[in-house]
C-alpha cells in the first residue's frame, strides 16, 4: 500500500531473524500535504504500516498484527530534513502461524520509532486466496 509511492527500500539485508535496509521516503507524497500542512511529519500510522509491508516481504504471505506490547514514537520525522531513515526489524516465527517482530526506525544517533509485536501470517491457497 505505502511502499513504491510513500517509501521504498534500499539496500536490504535479510539473514538469519534480522533483516535491515535504508527506506527513502517520498518526501513530495500527498500525505505530508494533510499531515501536517506547513509541517510535514511521518504518521505513525505509516510507520506501523511501513513494518507490517517489509514484514509481509520476509514471511512471503499477508500478515495482521495481533498484538502490540510497545509502540513508542520517539522523534518526529520530517521528511523534507530526513528523507532517508535506517530500519532494523529483528523476527522469529512462533507457533500457529505467529511472528514475533521488534522494529526500530533509526538514522545515526537518532532513534524515530520502536515496536515489538506479533503478527498473525496468512496461509495463502494456490490460487492466492487468503485462508
Amino acid at each position: 500500500m505505502l511502499r513504491g509511492n510513500f517509501f521504498e527500500l534500499a539496500s536490504v539485508n535479510d539473514s538469519a531473524g534480522k533483516l535491515t535496509a535504508v527506506i527513502h521516503f517520498d518526501k513530495t507524497h500527498e500525505i505530508f500535504q494533510g499531515h501536517f500542512p506547513g509541517q510535514p511529519v511521518v504518521p505513525g500510522v505509516c510507520m506501523i504500516q511501513m513494518v507490517k509491508e517489509i514484514l509481509v516481504q520476509v514471511v512471503g504471505n499477508a500478515t495482521r498484527l495481533e498484538v502490540a506490547d510497545l509502540v513508542k514514537f520517539l522523534t518526529v520525522i520530517d521528511p523534507r530534513e530526513t528523507s532517508t531513515v535506517y530500519i532494523e526489524l529483528i523476527y522469529s516465527n512462533l507457533e500457529n502461524d505467529r511472528v514475533k517482530i521488534s522494529a526500530t526506525l533509526f538514522n545515526e544517533e537518532i532513534i524515530y520509532f520502536k515496536m515489538r509485536g506479533t503478527f498473525l501470517v496468512s496461509r495463502a491457497t494456490a490460487a492466492g486466496k487468503l485462508t
